[in-house]
């Protein structure tokens, strides 16, 4: 195992509430009636992807485009004008630990590469990540495993010697379908995601023992 590959919503952060509150911001100008389970479908996909789709099964008059450039900006001037971001509990602890074992780390998510660098840089662990994968400049993402692919491709790894962690059903049926180990976090603000096709799951990235765990994924 030369390479961990990390999502960043639910798994750097606990950003999923944020992004339905503004989601839902939205619905109700656009007029929606989208329920919660329709909604939760959504998680860990990109945002052109899930705007591209309602627009088009509402027969909306505008672009989706448009509503996912509106989406980013206000949710990065959510998160901008916090004053403490929603960091998950010991994720930056394990990335330093990770980079002590010399691991090859890669961050790749869903999310537009601004909101992606303004959080690791925030949390101080932007230098960490020498590849950035974002899923809204691919032409598909989760539960797409071209995201994952790349991400290998750019760490120079074969995708057997990857480890994803993931905490939406999406993320791990795209990690599995690249042909990675998949570690599941069961984050409670992430909704009841189905996870069971992940290797291993945890309830909490503390739990996470670096030596037992790669010992556990890799014999």
């Amino acid at each position: 195992m030369t390479t961990v590959i990390f999502d960043m919503d639910g798994v750097i952060i606990d950003s999923e509430p944020i992004h339905h509150k503004i989601e839902k911001e939205i619905f109700s100008e656009l007029g929606l009636q989208i329920t919660d389970e329709q909604h939760k479908r959504y998680t860990g996909t990109a945002s052109i992807e899930m705007w591209t789709e309602i627009t088009e099964t509402h027969q909306l008059d505008v672009s989706p485009v448009d509503v996912t450039r509106l989406n980013h900006e206000r949710y990065l001037s959510y998160i901008k004008n916090l004053k403490m971001l929603p960091v998950v509990d010991g994720v930056v602890d394990l990335v330093h630990n990770l980079h002590k074992y010399q691991k090859k780390l890669v961050l790749a998510s869903s999310s537009a590469r601004e909101q992606i660098e303004f959080v690791l840089d925030k949390l101080n662990i932007l230098d960490y990540f020498p590849h950035i994968v974002s899923g809204a400049e691919l032409p598909k993402s989760k539960p797409d495993p071209m995201i994952f692919l790349k991400a290998a491709h750019l760490s120079d790894s074969k995708p057997v010697q990857c480890i994803v962690i993931e905490d939406s059903h999406h993320g791990v049926t795209a990690a599995k379908a690249a042909g990675m180990k998949c570690i599941g976090f069961r984050n409670p603000q992430s909704g009841n995601q189905d996870l069971s096709q992940a290797d291993f799951i945890v309830s909490g990235i503390r739990l996470l023992s670096i030596d037992e765990l790669f010992t556990d994924l890799f014999l």
